[in-house]
């Protein structure tokens, strides 16, 4: 079910690992009616004003509110920033979540990582391929790939890659 309604865009100012956050709240009736009893994160699509955007999390914040992070690249698209009104128009998401198509083909050339990709849990494997969505440069991007490849090689978990990414080295080599 598509939902229309106007909110004011806002910033988080001491919010833990939200902090500096740009969001929309989305009322527990309004993410109610798009996914009814969902209480966890889930995705939707629509329009922000006239942006049109796809696969965006609402996350759970209690009490069944729940809010919409607007990224950078939104908040230029749509020329907006904190105290301004927004027109938004949602609807659940349902499509399949893809992986990064540069993570895709460079983990087809290794056997190995595949092979322990597979394993995982779609959800787990998903971790791996956000992370270096979030990449906010190519470089950055570029090393995060070789970094979850050899992770995967050595047939780590995305936990432990972390973990370890502490002192890189362990991974690099």
């Amino acid at each position: 079910m598509k939902i229309k309604f106007t909110t004011t865009i806002l910033k988080f100012a001491e919010q833990g690992e939200k902090t500096g956050w740009t969001y929309i709240e989305i009322p527990a009736a309004i993410a109610h009616q798009v996914f009814p009893n969902q209480k966890k994160s889930f995705r939707v699509k629509g329009k922000l004003d006239a942006y049109t955007f796809s696969g965006m999390a609402l996350l759970p914040m209690g009490e069944g509110e729940f809010i919409m992070a607007l990224k950078a690249d939104v908040r230029k698209a749509i020329k907006k920033i904190k105290g301004d009104k927004l027109i938004v128009e949602i609807e659940h998401d349902k499509s399949e979540y893809q992986l990064d198509e540069d993570f895709a083909a460079c983990l087809e050339e290794d056997e190995k990582a595949t092979k322990f990709f597979l394993t995982l849990a779609k959800s787990h494997q998903n971790y791996f391929s956000k992370w270096i969505e979030a990449a906010k440069t190519q470089p950055t991007k570029a090393k995060r790939i070789i970094q979850t490849i050899n992770a995967l090689a050595k047939k780590m978990s995305y936990a432990e890659m972390i973990r370890a990414g502490k002192s890189e080295k362990d991974i690099l080599k």
